[in-house]
C-alpha cells in the first residue's frame, strides 16, 4: 500500500475529498533529469559540450528551460566533465548529481537516486546536447504516458533512415514491445523506422528501482538505460512511446557540424516566432537574433543584423543591415543604421549611425541623433541633442538641445584615471573642440571652434581656448614648397 493510499483511508468526513486530491496532486508531481555529464571529445574543444551555444543560450540551459515549462518542479542536472562551468551557468534552477566516472546513461541517471528516490510522479530524463527539444513536445509525451497508464514512455519520431538508432517494436494496441538496437535487430526489426531518440518519461519510483536492476555486462562495461524498458517489461508493466512529428527537434549535438544544424534550426523557429508576432524580417535567413531577445510589432530588420542576449526592442523600429545589438534597450521609433551597439538604452525617437559605437553604459535620451563614426561610451545624452559625426564622448553627461561638432573629443583619461565630463543644456560645441575632464560647462555656451576646455564655463559664456590667428604677408614664397617649385 502506498503512503497516497493510507491517506485516503485515514482521513475521513468532510475533509476527505482535500486529502483525497492532495493525493493525486502528489502523484502528478514532475521531475527532470537532464544527463549534462559527457565530455564530447567529437567537439574538439576545449568547451564543456552541453555549454557549446545555440542562438546565444548554452544548449544545456534551452532544455532546462523546456522542461521548467513542461512542469518539472524538481530538476537535477547530472555533470561530470566541466561541472563548474554548468553551476555557474544554471545557478540555483537546478540541483546537481556528480557522475565521476561515465559508466553508461544508466549509470547516469542513478546518480540522482539520492535526491529523488522517494518521491511520487513523473519524470523526465533528456539529454542536455538536445536544445531542440520544446515544452509542447514534452508535454504531449507525459500526457501520453498519463493516459496509457504506463510506467516508462519513450520519446519516438519516424526517419528515413534508421540504421544506427534503437528501433520502437510496438504491440498490436501500440504500447512498447521492446527498444532493440540496430546492432541486435532481426532483419524484421531493422526495418523499423520508428526509432528511440534518447528521452524518456517515467514513473519516478519504478525508474529507480528498475535501475537498481540494471547490469553492465556488454562489451563496454557500462550500464544502459533502456535496459529499464525490458526490466520493467518482464514485470508486466505498461511501456508506451509518443512519435513526434519533426525529428529533427530531438537531434543530439555530438560535433560542430550537428551544432551549425542546430543553430539554423533554432533560429528558423525564432525567426517565424518573431514575424507571426508582426516583425518584418526582410530576409529571415540572414537575420540572427538570439532566443532571448524581444521585439515590438511592426519593427522592420534588414538582413545581416545580429540581435544578441538580453535585447529588447520597442515597436516601430528599423534595424539596417551590417547593425549587431548586445544586451541592449531600443524603445519605440528608433532607429540604427549600420552601427554596434552594447549595454546601451536608446530612448524613443532616437537614431543611431552609420558606424555609430554606443560602448557599454550609454544611455541616448528621447529623439537623439548619433550620426556617423560617433562612439559614445559609459555617457548619458539629454533629449534633442545631436552629435553629428567624427566625434567621442566618454564618460560624460550631456544635457538637453545640444549641438556637438564634427570631431569633437571629450578626453576623459589622463594616463591613469578616467575623468567625468557636465555639459548642461542648449550648449553649442563648435569643430575639433576638446573637452578635457574633469570640466563643467554651463547652460547656453558657446564654444568656439578648435577650442582645448580645460576650466569651468559658467552659464551663458562664450569659451575660447586657442591661440590668436596671425597672418604673415608674402611669406607663402619663403616656404620650402614655393622654393621646390620655382
Amino acid at each position: 500500500m502506498t503512503s497516497n493510499q493510507k491517506l485516503e483511508l485515514t482521513w475521513f468526513g468532510k475533509d476527505k475529498e482535500v486529502k483525497i486530491e492532495l493525493a493525486r496532486d502528489n502523484m502528478n508531481q514532475k521531475y527532470g533529469i537532464i544527463l549534462a555529464a559527457g565530455k564530447g571529445t567529437r567537439m574538439k574543444s576545449e568547451l564543456y559540450k552541453v555549454m557549446h551555444p545555440v542562438c546565444g543560450k548554452p544548449m544545456v540551459e534551452h532544455v532546462v528551460d523546456q522542461v521548467e515549462r513542461a512542469g518539472a518542479e524538481t530538476i537535477v542536472a547530472i555533470v561530470g566533465h566541466g561541472a563548474e562551468m554548468v553551476q555557474q551557468q544554471l545557478g540555483e534552477r537546478v540541483s546537481y548529481a556528480l557522475q565521476a566516472e561515465q559508466l553508461g546513461t544508466g549509470h547516469a541517471v542513478l546518480q540522482a537516486e539520492e535526491l529523488l528516490k522517494d518521491k511520487e510522479g513523473t519524470t523526465l530524463v533528456v539529454c542536455g546536447d538536445t536544445p531542440l527539444l520544446t515544452a509542447e513536445t514534452f508535454e504531449q509525451l507525459m500526457k501520453v504516458h498519463e493516459d496509457t497508464k504506463a510506467k516508462a514512455t519513450i520519446l519516438t519520431a519516424w526517419v528515413e533512415d534508421p540504421t544506427g538508432y534503437g528501433h520502437v517494436v510496438r504491440e498490436e494496441d501500440g504500447t512498447v514491445l521492446k527498444n532493440v538496437e540496430h546492432k541486435d535487430a532481426t532483419p524484421e526489426e531493422a526495418a523499423i523506422q520508428e526509432i528511440n531518440t534518447g528521452t524518456y518519461c517515467f514513473d519516478n519510483q519504478s525508474l529507480f528501482s528498475a535501475l537498481s536492476e540494471v547490469g553492465n555486462d556488454n562489451a563496454q562495461g557500462e550500464y544502459y538505460l533502456p535496459d529499464v524498458l525490458e526490466i520493467l517489461k518482464n514485470r508486466g508493466e505498461i511501456i508506451s512511446a509518443y512519435q513526434m512529428s519533426n525529428v529533427d527537434e530531438g537531434m543530439g549535438v555530438n560535433d560542430r557540424v550537428a551544432l551549425s544544424k542546430a543553430e539554423k534550426s533554432m533560429r528558423q523557429r525564432i525567426n517565424e516566432q518573431h514575424m507571426r508576432n508582426g516583425v518584418t524580417l526582410i530576409d529571415p535567413e540572414q537575420t540572427y537574433i538570439d532566443s532571448e531577445v524581444v521585439i515590438g510589432s511592426d519593427t522592420v530588420i534588414e538582413p545581416g543584423v545580429y540581435l544578441k542576449g538580453d535585447t529588447m526592442i520597442g515597436q516601430h523600429c528599423h534595424i539596417t543591415s551590417g547593425s549587431v545589438i548586445r544586451d541592449s534597450v531600443l524603445e519605440d521609433y528608433v532607429t540604427v543604421t549600420s552601427s554596434n551597439i552594447e549595454e546601451s538604452l536608446m530612448k524613443a525617437y532616437s537614431n543611431a549611425g552609420p558606424f555609430a559605437h554606443l560602448r557599454p553604459k550609454s544611455v541616448i535620451g528621447n529623439s537623439v541623433h548619433i550620426g556617423n563614426f560617433v562612439e559614445v561610451k559609459n555617457a548619458t545624452l539629454g533629449s534633442g541633442t545631436k552629435v553629428g559625426h567624427l566625434t567621442y564622448v566618454g564618460d560624460a553627461d550631456l544635457g538637453k538641445e545640444i549641438n556637438v561638432g564634427c570631431g569633437t573629443i571629450f578626453v576623459n583619461y589622463d594616463g591613469k584615471n578616467k575623468h567625468r565630463a557636465t555639459v548642461g543644456d542648449r550648449v553649442f560645441v563648435g569643430c575639433n573642440a576638446n573637452l578635457v575632464a574633469p570640466v563643467t560647462i554651463g547652460d547656453d555656451v558657446f564654444i568656439a571652434a578648435g577650442s582645448t576646455i580645460t576650466r569651468d564655463v559658467p552659464n551663458g559664456a562664450l569659451a575660447i581656448a586657442r591661440s590668436r590667428q596671425e597672418n604673415k604677408e608674402n611669406y607663402a614664397e619663403k616656404l620650402p614648397s614655393a622654393q621646390k617649385n620655382s
